[in-house]
């Protein structure tokens, strides 16, 4: 009986070396084992703007920012249960991505729903960096059982729970998928071109649409209607 096939899989212990990073290829699944940390909106917005200085050996800890909102409560002896970590949308941080990269030489971006094209080619490609994508939706109380423990929270009052800087420690973390790579290719991106090139024969002999807020297009290849 012949074997079952799949993707690649592959568990990488961090921080992430160049080398771990280079052979990782679009569509592996990934586990990852040490220091993960969540950034978002709120921590680039006081470090990149307002010159926030980043915690202390934050780049020697993990090199690995994860856009997530996690599930988590106080508990009475002033440890943190983590009930699931939910990515978020990482494209509405795109303005942030060049910076946040430089200044903590992070190598591996993870969150949902991928970036821009020219992210991969000009930001993350050029500096060594990758980004992986969480394997569908409702996946986070399944990536939370690899959160073993909160290493640290930093900015958790000012900035509340989801906006916060988690570092966690995990273990197995995952599964994720590898969505870009070190050239620059991005699953997102090519599997964009593949719909594009048909979506248009799936709206022949229909009607044109009514359009009627500011902003919307018939274009079918750059917006939703």
């Amino acid at each position: 009986m012949a074997e079952p096939t799949g993707p690649r899989q592959v568990r990488l212990k961090l921080p992430a070396s160049p080398e771990d990073i280079a052979r990782l290829e679009l569509g592996c699944v990934v586990y990852l084992d040490g220091v993960v940390y969540t950034a978002r909106e709120g921590v680039y917005e006081k470090v990149l703007v307002k010159g926030e200085k980043l915690p202390d050996g934050l780049s020697e800890i993990s090199n690995v920012n994860f856009h997530c909102s996690p599930a988590a409560s106080r508990q009475a002896d002033g440890s943190y249960a983590i009930g699931g970590v939910t990515a978020t949308a990482s494209f509405r941080f795109s303005k942030y991505m060049a910076d946040w990269l430089d200044r903590t030489g992070t190598k591996i971006i993870i969150g949902k729903a991928g970036m821009p094209r020219e992210d991969y080619q000009k930001v993350l490609a050029p500096r060594g960096a990758v980004y992986l994508t969480t394997v569908g939706y409702g996946t986070g109380a399944l990536l939370g059982r690899g959160v073993k423990s909160v290493r640290d929270v930093h900015w958790l009052d000012e900035l509340g729970i989801a906006q916060a800087m988690w570092m966690f420690e995990v273990e197995n973390f995952g599964p994720f998928i590898v969505d870009s790579d070190l050239v620059g290719n991005s699953l997102f991106a090519q599997q964009g071109d593949l719909v594009n090139e048909k979506i248009a024969l799936l709206y022949e002999g229909l009607k044109p649409p009514a359009l009627h807020r500011y902003g919307e297009t018939d274009d079918r290849k750059k917006e939703v209607m």
